[in-house]
């Protein structure tokens, strides 16, 4: 076996890992984290997906079909 072979650790990435492992004991709600939820988990979301309806129903309607039905739609 290869012996006597030391790794040299980095001292920025055990520093990055530690503060990775240990992010949910020092994570904080603020008006920042807030909005970047709000915008990245919610608001992307309905847009993409509103999008997406948006474009299926315009398929239908060139090719002379009903709308299909989505999640959410009446």
């Amino acid at each position: 076996m290869a012996g006597g072979m030391q790794v040299n650790k980095n001292k920025f990435i055990e520093d990055w890992n530690a503060a990775r492992e240990n992010l949910e004991h020092n994570f904080r709600w603020t008006r920042r984290n807030l909005a970047l939820v709000g915008i990245f988990g919610i608001a992307v979301p309905i847009l993409v997906y509103k999008g997406i309806i948006n474009e299926f129903n315009m398929q239908d309607e060139d090719a002379g079909r009903p709308y299909r039905k989505f999640v959410g739609q009446k």
